[in-house]
């Protein structure tokens, strides 16, 4: 900048210069500059460390054009000042290291941007997209930066920069050029015909801050994601595999079960039956006082007996019967027919409403085994002549109650050499499921069963296999 002179002084002393030195080939002293108060001061300081007006090699209408320039920061040393200034015929968009920081769109205005805080020592690249509206196009740049060691770097708009090809991605992020790039071309001067008078005016826009990067948006967060996201879809697959596996060893389960249910009703059923009748017949031709009636008598009371009990197999083994529901109608009428033979009336009292739940083998075989037991124990020692079965759903547990109005006992004087009470217990325990027993001499007996519904549900998604499966698989099997 020149200083200590007035504006009239001043051109005189350079129009002299100049024509000294055109004519005589000597080299014209320094015009002093002009002062800060003086007219013309703000035009030559925003001029100041420009480059020139640059452009591809070719230009047209609506043309769109990638500049590109890369600078280094020395290591060790800081930013002080760094200010870049630019405009374009017809337009621009200013990018660093990749990130969008300015654009304008008036070329007769530049603008003023404070880069300081974005460039730490390293390598950065700045990219320049140019718009032509129609006829003349280019771009000029100036960029100036003073380090803390008292050098400076200045980057201006001329011939060195490259011409990147508009199919090329990422080209304002990329650290290197390709080799196919061109070069740019230097389309006219600070001050030339069409680009004057220029400028009319400076406009510093805000410092340039660097981005805020969340933690979320850095690459550690974001390989720790990819690598969690992988182990969660890989342990589905794991999942999904084993589940696969297991209802496949369900389906044949289900299979097996419902054959071996078959069967055994089929051939050991059928064989029992013949057993009765030949033993029925065989009785029919005996004498009423022969030995043999009466023994051929105990014999087919032994082959029913047998039946019964394999009836009770088959319901527990066949997989058609894995409901809640099919075990209550079960229970019912075993206790029905059991007690028939008594002096003991059955009266039911069953919840209409019972839900549909998955009743799996392990659960009803044991909780069938605890009744059995108890109206056993009715039947044997209560000397009652009515008894109550009541089955209902209450705080998201299925209860199986046994009352009669026998004699009652004191259940702390029990014959502890007898089994019956202490299997009831161990059976319920095995299911996760409770027995209470409630009695006193004289005031008959309950006996109460109860099953968590979890327990149920648990298996419940297998049904749909299970029943898939006995589809599949053998016919439907009898049971009483």
């Amino acid at each position: 900048m020149f200083k200590g002179r007035t504006g009239i002084a001043r051109l005189f002393l350079l129009l002299l210069g100049l024509a000294l030195g055109t004519g005589s080939g000597l080299q014209a002293a320094p015009a002093p500059a002009a002062g800060p108060n003086d007219a013309n001061y703000w035009m030559l300081e925003a001029t100041n460390h420009l480059g020139q007006w640059i452009w591809d090699t070719n230009t047209f209408d609506k043309q769109t054009c990638h500049f590109w320039r890369a600078i280094e920061i020395p290591a060790g040393v800081t930013v002080v000042r760094a200010r870049a200034r630019i405009t374009a015929d017809n337009g621009y968009s200013l990018f660093l290291d990749g990130r969008e920081i300015g654009r304008g769109s008036d070329w007769k205005t530049l603008t003023e941007y404070d880069l300081k805080q974005v460039l730490p020592p390293g390598r950065h690249i700045l990219g320049v997209e140019g718009f032509n509206d129609r006829l003349k196009a280019g771009i000029i740049f100036g960029l100036q930066i003073q380090l803390s060691d008292d050098r400076t770097i200045e980057v201006f708009s001329d011939g060195t920069w490259f011409v990147v090809p508009l199919t090329q991605r990422d080209w304002a992020g990329l650290q290197f050029p390709e080799p196919e790039w061109g070069r740019t071309v230097v389309v006219g001067k600070i001050g030339q015909d069409p680009w004057q008078p220029w400028p009319y005016g400076v406009v510093v826009a805000e410092p340039v801050l660097p981005e805020v990067v969340h933690f979320w948006q850095t690459t550690w967060f974001q390989l720790l994601l990819i690598l969690t996201s992988s182990l969660a879809v890989f342990f589905s697959v794991w999942l999904l595999a084993q589940l696969a596996g297991q209802g496949k060893a369900q389906q044949f389960l289900q299979r097996e079960r419902a054959r071996i249910a078959r069967d055994i009703h089929d051939d050991l059923g059928g064989q029992l039956t013949q057993i009765v009748l030949m033993g029925e017949v065989a009785q029919r031709e005996q004498v009423d006082n022969a030995p043999a009636r009466e023994q051929f008598r105990q014999i087919c009371e032994q082959a029913r007996e047998v039946s019964r009990a394999m009836d009770e197999v088959v319901w527990a083994v066949n997989s058609r019967r894995d409901t809640l529901r099919d075990f209550v109608t079960y229970v019912c009428k075993y206790a029905q027919s059991f007690l028939s033979a008594t002096a003991i009336r059955c009266r039911l009292d069953v919840e209409a409403d019972l839900p549909e739940l998955e009743f799996d083998l392990p659960t009803r075989r044991n909780l069938f085994l605890a009744v059995k037991e108890a109206l056993s124990n009715a039947a044997k020692h209560s000397q009652a002549d009515e008894l109550f079965v009541r089955i209902y759903c209450q705080d998201q547990q299925l209860v199986v109650a046994l009352e009669d109005n026998g004699q009652g006992f004191d259940p702390a004087q029990a014959d502890a050499q007898r089994n019956g009470l202490t299997n009831m217990a161990q059976r319920m325990a095995e299911i996760g499921g409770t027995h209470r027993l409630v009695s006193a001499p004289g005031t008959g007996c309950l006996a109460m069963f109860t099953v968590p519904f979890k327990k149920m549900k648990q298996r419940f998604w297998f049904g749909r296999w299970r029943q898939r499966a006995e589809i599949s698989g053998a016919n439907s099997t009898g049971s009483s």
